[in-house]
């Protein structure tokens, strides 16, 4: 099968025993000993009880792990199977942990389950994060069967999250991304998808993978690939979401870059989809919404203040060459100390994400300049959301962030105009 050499020989020949399968489920790991056994038994758990006449695979594609946590997913799988799928099943769950070749990244790991997927005719898929603490059985069937049955192609996750859990999502890629191609897609980078295996021959043949997408980008390359690509999508609400958080003001570099820059990336390759497009309409939603807790993030508010304003100091010449001249004199206003409270108006952040977007598209300076250089108007914009919604519940929150989906949307005319200039 073309494409095979992508994977390894002993990894072929074990496919080639197996024949095909229905499902494939794919669990990307690094270093994850100390969650990955949970949603292996979630996984188990959830095929044999919702897909029993199914046949089914379950890979791990690891990434160099020193943890030994391959040697935690076959343990986990041996150790707990037996009763749970021999007893409920018409066939064993089979259980395959290998490496993949490649740029190390989540990316490269999503290649080989596609290439997986495809080399065994799989029906459909879907790929649940290693950290995940929260995943419970029904999720698989939450991903797996819009798919099966409901003629879908691409199953975004919606979670209930902290209002402060996934800020790069809230400012940017969400109302970025539905602006842009129309749905609206609450968590598009959310980490767990389900998709058909159609659309995962369709990943896997594409040339990304010497790109970002190969690491921090493959979740909203994705997102956009099977919407952008007329793919039928929808979103199954999966409850909370419970995995190692992090504080939005700290080192998040890396990830924001390459997340935004396949972003910008994307917007290039696909101004012919996005731009005869206005407005946004609701995708299909599977699943039951329910209340549920979810973990604090702790937000340091004054430190991202602090590189906001200092950013503005260093970098206003930096911005000057991508930024309008109106943009930057409010920037430079806003990191003024005496201005009080400490806020970043909606108008401004929008007008802020698409001179950048067109400063990347015209290659205005080095693109990962660029990217790193927006950095501080990211925290100085989250440190002034989180300042104006500290009392607010998670609904009054969803109503904000609505309200700045609805200004990108509104302002998509003059990202028209300026990306033709």
């Amino acid at each position: 099968m073309a494409g095979d050499s992508l994977l390894r020989p002993e990894l072929t020949r074990a496919l080639d025993d197996l024949g095909g399968v229905d499902i494939v489920v794919g669990i990307p790991s690094y270093n994850n000993a100390r969650t990955i056994g949970h949603v292996v038994r979630a996984v188990a758990v959830g095929l044999a009880k919702h897909f029993p006449e199914q046949r089914c695979l379950l890979v791990n594609s690891d990434g160099g792990s020193t943890d030994g946590t391959p040697a935690v997913f076959l343990a986990e799988e041996a150790g707990d199977l037996p009763r749970l799928l021999v007893e409920h099943r018409a066939r064993p769950l089979h259980r395959l942990a290998t490496g993949y070749l490649g740029v190390p990244g989540k990316g490269s790991a999503f290649r080989t389950i596609f290439r997986v997927a495809e080399h065994l005719g799989a029906r459909a898929c879907a790929v649940l994060d290693s950290d995940l603490r929260s995943v419970t059985p029904e999720w698989i069937e939450l991903l797996i069967e819009p798919v099966l049955n409901h003629g879908m192609h691409f199953v975004a996750p919606l979670y209930s999250r902290h209002k402060y859990d996934g800020t790069i999502t809230n400012s940017i890629v969400y109302p970025v991304t539905r602006a842009l191609y129309g749905k609206r897609i609450r968590q598009p980078i959310g980490g767990d998808f389900g998709f058909s295996g159609a659309l995962a021959a369709h990943f896997g043949a594409q040339d990304a993978w010497d790109t970002d997408v190969a690491r921090y980008g493959i979740d909203i390359w994705m997102t956009t690939r099977a919407v952008a690509d007329g793919f039928a999508v929808c979103q199954a609400y999966l409850g909370a979401k419970i995995h190692d958080t992090k504080d939005p003001g700290a080192d998040l570099s890396a990830m924001f870059t390459q997340v935004v820059g396949t972003v910008f990336d994307l917007m290039d390759g696909y101004h012919a989809a996005w731009a005869g497009i206005e407005g946004s309409t609701d995708v299909p939603t599977f699943g039951f919404r329910y209340t549920v807790g979810v973990e604090p993030v702790h937000v340091n508010v004054d430190r991202m203040v602090g590189l906001y304003r200092q950013g503005a100091g260093d970098l206003m010449p930096v911005w000057r060459g991508f930024l309008d001249e109106e943009t930057c004199a409010a920037l430079a206003a806003l990191a003024n100390p005496s201005t009080a409270p400490f806020a970043f108006p909606d108008p401004l952040w929008v007008l802020c994400v698409y001179e950048c977007a067109v400063g990347y598209h015209r290659r205005v300076l080095p693109r990962d300049h660029l990217l790193r250089a927006m950095i501080p108007l990211y925290l100085g914009r989250t440190a002034a959301f989180v300042l104006d919604t500290a009392s607010a519940d998670g609904e009054a929150v969803e109503a904000r962030i609505e309200r700045l989906c609805v200004h990108f949307e509104s302002a998509k005319a003059d990202l028209r105009a300026l990306w033709v200039q």
